[in-house]
This record gives structure tokens, C-alpha cells and sequence, in this order.
């Protein structure tokens, strides 16, 4: 879709907070809740730096959790892309092998983008680019274990290689990092995708701008 063929702009929408907070589960809530409309999910997870001079046990001993390990310049580009109604190619992560794949996957620009990801609040650039700006509250008790389930499951790791990682890198970079960026949220959702009242008025506010975009 051209420029010209629409003279709006796309709605942005930030979706934060630690890993296992359940960012991911509030996103594809408004994703699902917004029928009629057209919208794409961006996860900054799809921006970790490629790593292919390094190592492979070098790569994984990178602080995932850190901002240096996003490329965050290239996810800035590709939502100008977005907001000016062009396709984008957006980089797949390939877990196991600690480095961005060879494959990319296409998307094309759409009314809505939801931006989900831990530290999409810290960057000032990437902030001043979102409509509404989401930070979800979850206890750390309640984020360690659903990490542990999530990377034993979907990504292949040991129950103590989880932890190992949780103590030396995750708790610490979290409050460092992501729990400081609440101050830039519009809304604070406790609990993630349990809490159904705030996906509501969520859901509510982004009709409500959608609508005076029109």
C-alpha cells in the first residue's frame, strides 16, 4: 500500500514490561479484540543484533536483556517504513543458535502496529513514535515462572541454565532497564492478559482514536 493510498497515519501502540509479565498475552488480547480493523504485531525480540563473527558459546553469554543486544536503529527504520505505508522485511531470531537466521518474513503496513517487547519504552526515538503507551506490572515471582516454563518449552533450555540466567542477568537488568520506563506509560496494566477490565478500556481507547482518524 502506497502513501497515497491513504492519508492516514497507522496507530502505534508500546506494549512493555519484564520478561513473563505477560506483555505478550495483553497484545494479542487487543489484537483479537480489535475486529474490523486491520493491524500487525511487531515483537522486539525479532531485533536481536546478529551475532555470526562471534563464537558460539561467546553468543551465549551476551546479556539478552540489555539494550546494547537489540538493534534498535533497524526497528526504528522499519515503523517509518510502516508509517509511510511501506512493506518491511523484519529479521528472524533463531533461538538455538544465539543469532539472527537467514530468513526474513514480510509485512505490510496496517492501521494498527502493536510494538511488544521489554524495552520499548527506553529508547526516546521509539517512544516519541507510539500513540499509546502500555507498561504491564506483574510480580517477579509470578514472571520467574513463567519463564522458566516459556524457555524450557518454546526455546529448548534447562530448568538450570534458565535460572543461572534469571540471577546473573535478568532481575538485575530489569530494574536497571524496564521497570523505569513505567513513568513513560500511559497505562499500567497489573497482571497481563488476566486483567480483562483494562484490555476493555484498552481496546475502547484505541476504537476511540482509530475513529477520529477517520
Amino acid at each position: 500500500m502506497s502513501q497515497q493510498a491513504s492519508n492516514k497515519r497507522p496507530i502505534i501502540i508500546g506494549v512493555t514490561g519484564g520478561s513473563g509479565s505477560g506483555k505478550t498475552s495483553v497484545s494479542k488480547a487487543i489484537f483479537e479484540q480489535l475486529h474490523g480493523h486491520s493491524l500487525l504485531m511487531l515483537q522486539e525480540d525479532s531485533y536481536y543484533k546478529a551475532q555470526d563473527e562471534k563464537p558460539f558459546e561467546e553468543r551465549t553469554k551476551v546479556n539478552y536483556d540489555h539494550p546494547d543486544a537489540f538493534d534498535t536503529d533497524l526497528l526504528i527504520e522499519q515503523i517509518h517504513e510502516l508509517l509511510n505505508w511501506k512493506s518491511i522485511e523484519v529479521p528472524v531470531y533463531d533461538y538455538a543458535a544465539h543469532t539472527r537466521s537467514k530468513e526474513v518474513i514480510k509485512k505490510d503496513p496496517k492501521e494498527v502496529i502493536i510494538v511488544e517487547g521489554i524495552l520499548v519504552l527506553n529508547d526516546p526515538r521509539l517512544r516519541d513514535l507510539m500513540d499509546i503507551k502500555i507498561f504491564v506490572d506483574t510480580d517477579d515471582d509470578i514472571r520467574i515462572i513463567r519463564r522458566i516454563q516459556r524457555d524450557i518449552e518454546e526455546r529448548g533450555r534447562s530448568l538450570q541454565s534458565v535460572i543461572d540466567q534469571y540471577l546473573a542477568t535478568v532481575k538485575q537488568m530489569y530494574h536497571q532497564f524496564i521497570e523505569p520506563t513505567k513513568r513513560y506509560a500511559d497505562i499500567i496494566v497489573p497482571e497481563g492478559g488476566e486483567n480483562q477490565v483494562a484490555i476493555d478500556l484498552l481496546v475502547t481507547k484505541v476504537r476511540d482514536i482509530i475513529s477520529k482518524t477517520n
